[in-house]
């Protein structure tokens, strides 16, 4: 086999990634890979030595991480013949919930990883790509809260962070124009989905298939704060979206023309009026 080049989370699952990384190195090693660890000291240099090995040729790249390390390695193989795969070791680990080849044990997940690869879309977002969902609003600001909560660990710090922002809910006069066609919403919180997933499980968008070439939207529409607890408690099974202020849209190209900052696989990719638009069999990943 030839080299596999791999990334390392050292924050991922609050250091679960880390902890685990000698053993998953030796594991893709006795199946005969021959190992490059490209995890730089911070994201940044992490970021830096993934584009550089992809721009040299690099074969597959691995991660270890959950959704942010997802994010990072997407941004270096998105639109190339570099091959990805993943070991799921973050607090969410939505992105791979669209994935059912590849299992929650992390050493059975590195073997897999090596396996062949199938192109899924993705969602480009100016000069940036999101694997999963962009979203804006509430939503945001949620995971930037979650994010810098150090407790609770896993899923529960979303539902700790949704009660945080609460008090601080907004409603966003928003345009969403799908493919030409506007619609006017006044949006507490924005989804554009490549997957179904978000927040640490939640079903945001039930509908959304990475192999479809394209996008699907959710918008939920001027809700109090009860309201938005509700929607909350049914987001998590996908039975949200008859509710008469949850609206859906599909399209190809998605503008947005509203005051706001999009969040793409749980980190900051840009602020104001945005264009996302589906580019199908951008990855190719092993899943």
């Amino acid at each position: 086999m030839s080299d596999i080049h791999v990334l390392v989370s050292p924050e991922a699952g609050r250091g679960r990634a880390a902890g685990t990384a000698s053993e998953v190195l030796d594991r893709l090693r006795s199946l005969g890979g021959h190992v490059i660890d490209l995890s730089g000291a911070d994201a940044a240099s992490s970021a830096a030595n993934a584009r550089d090995a992809v721009a040299a040729g690099a074969e597959r790249l691995v991660v270890l991480g959950g959704d942010g390390m997802v994010h990072l390695a997407v941004q270096a193989v998105a639109g190339t013949d570099t091959i990805l795969g993943v070991v799921p070791v973050g607090t969410g680990n939505d992105f791979v919930r669209a994935l059912p080849g590849v299992p929650e044990d992390p050493l059975e997940a590195a073997a897999v990883a090596l396996g062949d690869p199938d192109p899924i879309d993705a969602i480009r977002v100016g000069d940036r790509w999101v694997a999963s969902v962009a979203t804006a609003g509430f939503s945001a600001d949620v995971n930037d809260r979650a994010n810098r909560l150090r407790r609770p660990k896993g899923q529960s710090r979303y539902t700790v962070a949704t009660v945080l922002e609460l008090p601080a809910l907004k409603r966003r006069p928003t345009t969403i124009t799908v493919d030409g066609t506007a619609h006017a919403h006044d949006a507490v919180m924005i989804a554009v989905a490549n997957t179904a997933w978000f927040g640490g499980g939640m079903h945001i968008c039930p509908d959304a298939d990475p192999d479809d070439g394209l996008l699907d939207v959710t918008v939920v529409d001027g809700v109090g704060r009860i309201e938005l607890l509700w929607f909350f408690n049914r987001v998590f099974k996908g039975t949200h979206l008859d509710h008469p202020k949850v609206h859906t849209h599909r399209g190809h190209r998605i503008e947005i023309a509203a005051e706001v900052a999009f969040w793409g696989d749980g980190e900051p990719i840009t602020t104001g009026d945005t264009v996302l638009e589906a580019v199908p069999a951008a990855i190719r990943i092993v899943r």
